[in-house]
């Protein structure tokens, strides 16, 4: 008989589908954009590098990559109580955001199909990539008697709209720091193979080479567009996007510091290391850098980390949530003037550092 204490509940939609994670700030999100101007955008002036970009999405250097093989075969019940229900988490979370990019990205390639071919492509073919992701994860989460059915969380999750040059903003940073985090865990899990509690992180190093191809792709197309790079609105975008992706990384990462402690990694000094690749990465493109080295940044994410532990634990009271609502109140207004103040802080001038060593 199944000790339920060991194998913590998941709410099903019908037996063996997870009832999706509800949507919150800090959960993936689905995006929709205007197509019509993003086919209307002129690439010229940096075709060359994109139709480059194309050809290595066409060799598909991963075709025979996402193949599962023996290790999986064998039952993952060891795993249980609450690293069980945190790696679960981690499958969907992982699941989810690829899902996402599987879904914009086809309806890119399909909108652009007869405007403009060389994007439509490209879209077409990274389209394929986040489908393989998101099919492993999904498998992967069989293993633990659980998966997602995709064709519901089309229809069910709420679509976020950005205009076209928030989408690339925001498309090129979820790349990049999905290559810094993956590539980080893989060469921790290859230093330290015995922390390797479940055989998919062995796939994280071909894998993370897809999310760098992709943030490559991202990066020449801003570039063909200089002006979403090189006026003040860029700049103010490019630090809230910034600010935006490193602060949901770090909030949900320290929420589940057990997950990492599962696998050996210390889930602050993760988080700090990908965040500071991601920054000097984000660089070479975006004409703006965070201060992520000043102290501030990271105190500043601590009130708001100890903040959401405050607010869980009074969502898990039983106090009526008319009342609920004034105890949050004040932790809700800190983290927002947290944001601000982080938002505020003195940015770095890409420009002024670039060729420098970092």
């Amino acid at each position: 008989m199944v000790d339920s204490l060991k194998k913590p509940g998941f709410e099903e939609l019908r037996p063996g589908i997870k009832v999706p994670a509800k949507d919150t700030l800090l959960t993936p999100r689905f995006y929709t954009t205007d197509f019509d101007a993003m086919a209307r955008m002129d690439i010229s002036v940096n075709e060359d590098e994109l139709k480059a970009i194309l050809e290595e999405f066409r060799a598909d250097y991963n075709r025979h990559h996402f193949v599962r093989d023996t290790e999986f075969e064998q039952s993952w019940d060891h795993i249980d109580g609450e690293t069980r229900r945190l790696f679960v988490e981690f499958l969907e979370r992982s699941c989810t955001a690829e899902f996402s990019g599987f879904l914009l990205y086809k309806e890119l390639s399909r909108r652009l199909k007869d405007k403009s071919p060389v994007l439509a492509e490209c879209f077409s073919l990274m389209s394929r990539d986040e489908a393989r992701h998101a099919g492993f994860l999904n498998k992967a989460m069989a293993d633990f008697n659980l998966s997602l059915d995709l064709g519901f969380l089309t229809k069910s999750k709420n679509y976020t709209y950005f205009e076209p040059k928030f989408i690339f903003y925001a498309t090129y940073l979820s790349e990049k720091i999905g290559y810094w985090r993956y590539i980080t865990i893989f060469r921790h899990l290859e230093a330290h193979p015995e922390d390797r509690i479940y055989p998919i992180f062995r796939w994280f190093e071909n894998w993370c080479q897809d999310e760098n191809r992709h943030g490559d792709f991202f990066d020449a197309v801003m570039k063909s567009q200089p002006q979403m790079l090189n006026d003040w609105k860029a700049r103010l975008w490019c630090r809230f996007f910034l600010l935006s992706v490193f602060a949901t990384m770090y909030l949900n990462d320290i929420q589940r510091c057990d997950f990492y402690a599962s696998i050996g990694l210390d889930a602050r000094e993760y988080d700090k290391y990908v965040i500071e690749k991601t920054n000097e990465t984000a660089g070479r493109v975006f004409p703006v850098m965070l201060d992520v080295e000043n102290p501030e940044f990271y105190e500043r994410l601590e009130i708001c980390v100890k903040n959401n532990e405050k607010l869980t634990a009074i969502a898990s009271s039983n106090t009526p949530k008319f009342f609920q609502f004034f105890q949050k109140l004040p932790y809700y207004v800190s983290n927002g003037w947290q944001m601000l103040r982080l938002y505020l802080m003195k940015p770095i001038n890409a420009a002024a550092i670039e060729g420098s060593v970092r």
